[in-house]
C-alpha cells in the first residue's frame, strides 16, 4: 500500500486501521490459495484498493468482508494461473518464504494452532493443494486451517452452503488420501536437516544415505530457467548422489568454494538456503516420516521464485 502513514504516523486513509488490523490473516489466506507470494501480496493489495474504495458504514463484520475479498482475487488469479502451471517446464513447485514461528515440541500457548499453521504452508501441503479444483482449494484452506464456518465460506466464496459443504468434504478426503500425518516433532526434523547440511556440503554420501528413507524422492523446479531434472528423483541412492555433489562440483553456475549454505525456516520448516557471492541459487525443504528420515525434499531454483527469499524477510503465515 502506497502513503498509509501521514506525516505524524498516522493511518492517512479512514479505513487503514482496519485493514492493517486484517493484512496478516488476507496474506495468509492467498499465499495458501497462490502458493506464490509475489501473487499473494498482490491479492491484498488489491483487496486494498476495494476495500479503501468500499461504502464501509455499511460493513457490519470486517474480518468477513476482507476475506471474502481477499479470496475471491486470489481465486480469479489462481483460475487464470492454472494453464500456465500445467505448461510449467518440470515439476511446478510453491514459491518458498521464509517463516519465522520459531515452534518446537514444547508445549506452547495454541500449540496445535501453530503446528496446522505450519502444516498447512509446508511445500508438501501447497504441493497437494495444487492437485484440487480452485474452489475446493478455497474451501478448504477458509474451512480446516481458518475455521470459517460453512455459512461464513459461502458467503466468501459465493456459493450455496451445501455446495461448500460437498466441496468441504472432497477436499478433505482428496488431502487426507494424499498427505498422511506421520511427521516427526519438530526437533526430530531439525536435528535431521542439520544432519543433512552436514553431509551435503561435505560431500558425504553414506551420512546421506542414513538420512534418506529408500524410497525417498527429489522434486526439483527451475522453470526452465536453470537446469534441473525435468522429472522427480527417486531412491536414497540417486538423491545421495545428487546432493554430495554440491561439496565437489559448481552448482548453478557457482564454484563450491563461492558457495554459502544455511539453514533457515521455510514454509514452517526446517530447511537450507543455498546462495552464491550475489544472488540466492536455491532453497531446499524437507519432508520426514515418523523416525525423522527424509522421505521427500523439495528443490526449488528457478530465479523468479527466489524473490521472497532473497529480500530476507520472514513471513508471519500462522492458521491464527
Amino acid at each position: 500500500m502506497s502513503n498509509p502513514h501521514d506525516d505524524a504516523g498516522r493511518p492517512a486513509h479512514p479505513g487503514q486501521q482496519v485493514f492493517l488490523e486484517y493484512r496478516r490473516l488476507l496474506f495468509s489466506v492467498a499465499y495458501r490459495l497462490l502458493g506464490t507470494a509475489a501473487d499473494a501480496e498482490d491479492a491484498v493489495q488489491d483487496a486494498w484498493l476495494k476495500w479503501s474504495a468500499a461504502d464501509r458504514s455499511k460493513v457490519a463484520d470486517p474480518k468477513a468482508y476482507l476475506t471474502r475479498i481477499v479470496s475471491n482475487l486470489a481465486l480469479e488469479r489462481l483460475r487464470s494461473a492454472r494453464y500456465k502451471r500445467e505448461t510449467y517446464v518440470g515439476p511446478w513447485l510453491p514459491e518458498p518464504i521464509l517463516t519465522g514461528t520459531g515452534a518446537s515440541d514444547a508445549v506452547v500457548p495454541d500449540a496445535e494452532s501453530a503446528a496446522l499453521g505450519a502444516e498447512s504452508v509446508s511445500m508438501a501441503m501447497l504441493v497437494v493443494l495444487e492437485t484440487l479444483s480452485p474452489l475446493e482449494r478455497a474451501v478448504f484452506v477458509l474451512k480446516e486451517v481458518f475455521a470459517f464456518s460453512h455459512a461464513e465460506i459461502a458467503e466468501a466464496v459465493e456459493r450455496s452452503e451445501p455446495a461448500v459443504r460437498q466441496a468441504a468434504h472432497r477436499a478433505r478426503e482428496h488431502v487426507r488420501a494424499r498427505r498422511p500425518r506421520f511427521e516427526a516433532g519438530r526437533s526430530a526434523q531439525r536435528a535431521a536437516t542439520e544432519r543433512f547440511f552436514a553431509a551435503a556440503t561435505g560431500g558425504d554420501v553414506n551420512a546421506l544415505l542414513e538420512l534418506l528413507s529408500p524410497d525417498v524422492t527429489l522434486w526439483t523446479d527451475g522453470g526452465g530457467k536453470v537446469r534441473q531434472a525435468l522429472r522427480p528423483v527417486t531412491g536414497a541412492a540417486t538423491v545421495a548422489a545428487w546432493f554430495s555433489a554440491i561439496g565437489t562440483v559448481a552448482y548453478q553456475g557457482v564454484e563450491p568454494a563461492d558457495m554459502k549454505a544455511e539453514l533457515a525456516e521455510i514454509n514452517g520448516g526446517p530447511g537450507l538456503v543455498f546462495s552464491g557471492p550475489d544472488r540466492v541459487i536455491a532453497t531446499v525443504s524437507f519432508d520426514f516420516d515418523a523416525d525423522g528420515r527424509i522421505t521427500a525434499i523439495h528443490n526449488v531454483a528457478n530465479p523468479d521464485k527466489l524473490r521472497a527469499v532473497a529480500e530476507g524477510v520472514a513471513y508471519d503465515v500462522g492458521a491464527r
